[in-house]
């Protein structure tokens, strides 16, 4: 019966068109600020975001982690709106409210009652350009940015070794530098780092505003000229001029130790291109490329190194490519017990270059198209998965048209697609390879 149902529920799925359209309306306010709605009526809740086109790596050098201490600060005070308040306000309506910070974007949101939509707009606008500081706002949230760097980065082994890898694998890019700063230029952030930054990015015309949920397009447009476009735009805002990254000549090792870890693994990081608009082909291909290697028990490196040798008890894969620049595809290989990180590695290196040989298992892809057409479906339930799918993509470099292409381009994806991503990815020079351990002696190195 279970066989059955499944699949019955996969010729369901199956049977359903390939990606129905988003209803998604697109304004511009006079100010420059962009307005995009996502309606869906089925319940009476609205996700509320703005998005501004500045993350960590807009930051200037020497101020690293001022885009993320921003994002606190902005839940202090306004000239109408005491320290606090803010959050407050939206929990006595009901809803939840909080901010992330990327390399790309910095967002803010609230999930409120539909009705609440107005008040939202009210007060995410007079953040933007009314933020009050002082002296001991700076000093007290300074403290808590640093406390998040301990609790996430330093009591982590892991995560210290991703900035590491990070850092070697882009030589000359802000995307080497962690998000939340490198710990001794965020000790000495000060109130004019952060109203620098403030009054540079945070403007209308480097804003996008998404509505997603039980609203209608022209009351959402009529709410947002009065709030938002009432607002300046900033004259001096200019393009996204980042530093780029030179031509990568060399691949990178790197062994990091610390005496916490208790269970060592290889990772590898490859420098991959990221979703262009008009031009998502090359990235849909590694999307599924991840799947294919790294993707969960059924994947291909699971099935070689963890089920026919069990060298590993671990494998994965992943990429990322919704970002403004180049990103990474990386791989990582945990092994297990009695197998060395170099035989870990050799491992890795052997399954990947038998899959280059093999090719694409025909029956493999056409099941990682299914799951992610079947993930793109189940996401239209949710407002805020709605709202954070066209931010990220907005604020990335991507339009519209490009978002609602996507689930096509990932359709569309061959074999041969897939192996010429590969081929072009896996360019060791392009690659930094590193060893998390605990430290060995003098004695264990030279055996």
């Amino acid at each position: 019966m279970m066989r059955f149902l499944a699949g019955a529920a996969a010729f369901a799925l199956a049977a359903l068109p390939l990606r129905a359209e988003d209803m998604v309306t697109d304004f511009r306010l006079e100010n420059g600020m962009q307005v995009v709605v996502v309606e869906d009526h089925r319940a009476p809740v609205v996700m509320h975001m703005v998005w501004y086109r500045a993350g960590a790596a807009d930051e200037t050098p020497g101020v690293s982690g001022v885009a993320h201490f921003l994002e606190h600060l902005l839940f202090k005070g306004t000239e109408t709106m005491e320290p606090g308040e803010f959050s407050a306000t939206v929990a006595a309506n009901g809803g939840r409210d909080n901010a992330f910070t990327s390399y790309d974007y910095t967002a803010y949101y609230q999930r409120v009652a539909a009705d609440r939509l107005e008040l939202m707009m009210k007060m995410e606008s007079d953040r933007m350009v009314n933020l009050q500081l002082d002296e001991e706002d700076i000093l007290t949230e300074r403290e808590v940015i640093i406390e998040e760097r301990n609790q996430r980065t330093e009591n982590n082994p892991a995560s210290l070794m991703r900035e590491q890898l990070d850092a070697a694998q882009y030589l000359n890019h802000r995307y080497g530098v962690p998000i939340i700063g490198w710990r001794h230029e965020m000790e000495n952030l000060s109130l004019d780092d952060a109203l620098a930054y403030y009054r540079q990015f945070y403007a209308p015309n480097n804003a996008i505003l998404v509505v997603a949920g039980d609203v209608e397009p022209d009351a959402v447009l009529d709410l947002a000229k009065t709030y938002y476009g009432v607002l300046p735009p900033n004259p001096a805002l200019g393009a996204r001029a980042r530093p780029e990254e030179p031509p990568q000549t060399a691949a990178r090792r790197m062994v990091f130790e610390d005496p916490r870890v208790a269970q060592p693994y290889v990772r590898r990081s490859y420098l991959a291109p990221e979703r262009d608009s008009g031009d998502q082909k090359t990235a849909a291909a590694l999307t599924i490329l991840a799947e294919i290697l790294g993707g969960g028990t059924t994947s291909y490196f699971a099935e070689k190194l963890q089920f026919d040798t069990q060298l590993a008890v671990y494998t994965g894969a992943w990429y990322g490519g919704t970002s403004l620049d180049d990103t990474t595809f990386d791989l990582v290989v945990v092994p297990s017990e009695g197998v060395s990180l170099e035989e870990a590695e050799a491992a890795m290196d052997g399954a990947l270059a038998d899959f280059m040989k093999a090719g694409v298992d025909k029956d493999q892809l056409s099941r990682i198209k299914m799951q992610l057409r079947a993930s793109q479906i189940y996401a239209r339930d949710d407002v805020e998965s709605l709202a954070n799918r066209y931010g990220r993509a907005l604020t990335s470099g991507l339009t519209i048209a490009d978002v609602q292409a996507w689930p096509d381009v990932l359709q569309a994806v061959t074999e041969e697609d897939i192996l010429a991503a590969a081929d072009m990815v896996f360019e060791r020079k392009n690659s930094v390879t590193g060893w998390l351990r605990a430290p060995v002696s003098a004695e264990e190195v030279t055996q």
